[in-house]
């Protein structure tokens, strides 16, 4: 055996957490103990032989034992929003349409409850359109990754559901409220968009919207379940909310949403049709950014009212008081439909796993579930 300076190995981590000394290994693994020490410090690179039967030793593959020090792709990617120049930071990367789309991990995206693992470490080193990227994972990768943009939780629900389905899927999950969702599907950003709009002008749910948003692409919406949206208030109502009219009272506070939600458009909408200005609502000018966020606030005793579905009052115990069922559609480009992983995130559908798990949340109606609703084009 001779020294290879790039090669790299976490023998000696594997061989300690299984409890074997250098011995134990050597005899297991028909080498010298010389041997186990020379690879372990890297004073040596094993043969072919010897990799495997220490593999096979350690119950492991030979990949998970060896790398090479320098074994990273360099590639250029589109970021998603700015990112600072000369500094390096984590992202994910994805292949949507004929660019690969780089999502920097910073800040809130960096995080859901955990923080989230990175495909690559980027940086800019100018105002150039593209970053340059230090690749950690296969690219192959890459190409079985779908991107959604959406609000609601349940698209964690649909991707968890998709990738035990389909187990070389990978969903990236940018969250963002309806219309920023749209955007973000215009700009060649994400594969999917997942809205909740209504249209009080035709009496219909997100097809205008998108058109006005995509008004140059050939897309489709595909529904993923029809939900109740109504008013989350403390256990037991102990402010006896029960129409939008009352929000007008002094004595109430809620929590609003920001522009170009659902939530938001559709308590403005009922406030109008109501009669009651913005300014007569405690709390309307209060924002958080997501459905969890509403259920939190309310949750906490620190408002009384906020406009989210019944699937989070549920989930919050939370009372609710219904106002409105409510599409809500998944808008995809007609050509990614071709996408593998696009197919995959869509045939999953269909199936009664994904059905009985939006059931059990409470409030959403599968009737549709799947269905093309809409067409533009």
């Amino acid at each position: 055996m001779k020294q290879d300076r790039e090669l790299r190995n976490n023998i000696k981590q594997i061989r300690t957490r299984l409890g074997l000394s250098q011995q134990d290994l050597a005899q297991v693994a028909g080498v010298s103990r010389q041997a186990i020490s020379g690879v372990e410090s890297g004073q040596y690179a094993p043969s072919a032989t010897v990799a495997l039967r220490l593999a096979k030793a350690l119950g492991c593959r030979v990949e998970d034992l060896f790398w090479l020090d320098n074994d990273e792709t360099m590639i250029e990617a589109f970021p998603t929003s700015t990112v600072p120049i000369a500094q390096p930071f984590r992202l994910t990367l994805a292949q949507v349409g004929s660019k690969l789309i780089a999502y920097p991990l910073i800040k809130d995206d960096a995080f859901r409850t955990e923080i989230i693992a990175a495909d690559g470490e980027g940086w800019r080193d100018t105002e150039d359109s593209t970053i340059k990227v230090k690749l950690w994972r296969e690219p192959e990768v890459l190409n079985h990754t779908v991107v959604i943009a959406g609000c609601t939780p349940v698209l964690s629900l649909w991707a968890n559901v998709a990738q035990r389905w389909y187990p070389d899927l990978r969903v990236y999950w940018s969250f963002a409220n309806s219309m920023d969702a749209l955007h973000r599907l215009a700009r060649g950003e994400v594969h999917i968009a997942g809205v909740h709009l209504y249209d009080p002008a035709s009496n219909s749910y997100n097809e205008s919207f998108a058109k006005k948003v995509l008004s140059n692409h050939s897309a489709v919406l595909i529904n993923l379940g029809i939900w109740e949206e109504g008013l989350l208030v403390q256990p037991g109502n102990p402010k006896q909310i029960k129409t939008i009219t009352q929000l007008a009272d002094s004595h109430l506070k809620i929590i609003n949403r920001e522009s170009g939600s659902g939530s938001r458009q559709l308590l403005e909408h009922l406030l109008q049709e109501a009669q009651i200005s913005p300014t007569q609502v405690q709390g309307f000018d209060q924002i958080v950014n997501s459905h969890v966020a509403v259920a939190q606030a309310i949750a906490s005793g620190a408002v009384d009212a906020g406009v989210s579905t019944r699937a989070l009052a549920t989930a919050f115990e939370l009372e609710f008081i219904p106002l409105q069922k409510t599409r809500y559609d998944l808008v995809t480009f007609e050509e990614y439909l071709q996408h593998p992983p696009v197919q995959q995130m869509l045939n999953i559908l269909g199936h009664h796993r994904l059905h009985s798990q939006l059931v059990a949340l409470g409030g959403y109606d599968t009737s549709q579930t799947g269905e093309i609703v809409a067409r533009i084009d």
